[in-house]
């Protein structure tokens, strides 16, 4: 593209709206050109305004940006959303209704039925669905959701395994990086040494949205997949890469080599089309008895790659394994900067 694609962030100051900035820093389609955040910033240079948590420099272009008014007055047609819940349900829906392609990282609409919420590479089809939105037909505008970012992971681990063999029933236990908590997040004097078994909502989330996920797009309703799914959900003392623990039952018997080579043969649209965000592999299989750790390997991929290891029979289901993904760009920014990328090159950001 000679010409980018102007964009903004709403929440831009917030520990996604900062992976955002990050990762757009220098995308070969899209620019920053307005940013949005809580009323206390408004007005104020970005720098200023958010509190800096990530290991690279503010990009300087954007340190200088003067923070907007959350409002869709003067914002670009693309928006990314990183908003805490109940602020998304009342801000997105305003944005799609006066013309904003919405791509969201926020939860608030991803069950609605009429709101794709899709990983690119498992179930881009779903993206028709916004057009069965009020918001489309009145302004053109939409809302497009990535999921949960202990689902994203496990769901991509899932897939390959779900085309080639079927599921009857996961069971996923999460060991969860405090940034996915956002900034504070968590109480130093709370996690230190310690595992905290309770994370609001997230096991209700990890369940239906695995659902939503890999079903089946039916006209204008996504019906869920047929599978049982039992997730537990723990907070750790770890920066980034949330671990899950998964055992699974397939419909049909596979070999532990046919379950690797599905994971590491597992290629889809964003690879075919080699958008910019989406990784050469998106599942990799680690063949080291101790892999995956957080510390080695929620980089993979420039964080766009879930690592699965530890492939074992169960004496319960069939197999179980590990799973590895980065909570806040493969989980995250990333994950919404990919279906954009999906979205441009099936032409709804033209």
């Amino acid at each position: 593209m000679h010409t980018k694609l102007p964009v903004g962030i709403l929440g831009a100051t917030g520990i996604v709206g900062q992976r955002f900035v990050q990762m757009l820093e220098r995308h070969p389609w899209f620019e920053i050109t307005w940013l949005a955040a809580s009323d206390r910033s408004e007005g104020r240079p970005y720098a200023e305004a958010a509190r800096w948590r990530l290991k690279t420099v503010i990009p300087a272009r954007v340190a200088e940006m003067r923070v907007s008014s959350a409002q869709p007055d003067g914002a670009p047609k693309i928006i990314f959303a990183a908003l805490d819940s109940a602020i998304a349900a009342e801000l997105e829906p305003r944005f799609a209704e006066a013309g904003c392609a919405v791509i969201t990282n926020s939860s608030a609409l991803r069950m609605q039925a009429d709101v794709p919420l899709v990983i690119p590479e498992v179930n881009r089809g779903h993206i028709k669905l916004l057009e069965c939105q009020t918001w489309r037909r009145k302004s053109g505008g939409f809302v497009v959701t990535n999921p949960n970012c202990s689902a994203i992971g496990l769901v991509l681990a899932l897939a390959p395994l779900q085309q080639r063999f079927g599921l009857k029933a996961v069971m996923a236990v999460t060991m969860q990086a405090v940034s996915g908590a956002g900034y504070p997040g968590v109480a130093s004097l709370d996690i230190l040494g310690n595992v905290i078994p309770y994370i609001a909502k997230e096991e209700e989330k990890m369940e239906e949205e695995t659902l939503k996920l890999l079903g089946r797009l039916n006209g204008s309703k996504v019906e869920p997949a047929a599978f049982s799914m039992s997730a537990q959900c723990n907070r750790v003392a770890v920066e980034d890469g949330h671990t899950e623990s998964v055992s699974v039952q397939l419909k049909e018997k596979a070999a532990a080599e046919e379950i690797i080579s599905a994971w590491n043969d597992f290629r889809s649209e964003p690879q075919q089309l080699r958008l910019p965000s989406a990784p050469e592999q998106p599942v990799v299989y680690l063949g080291a008895p101790d892999r995956p750790q957080p510390r080695f390997d929620v980089d993979c991929g420039a964080g766009m790659t879930t690592s699965v290891g530890r492939l074992r029979p169960c004496r319960v289901l069939d197999w179980k394994f590990t799973v590895l993904s980065h909570n806040t760009i493969r989980g995250a920014a990333g994950a919404a900067l990919l279906n954009a990328e999906l979205l441009k090159a099936q032409g709804y950001l033209d």
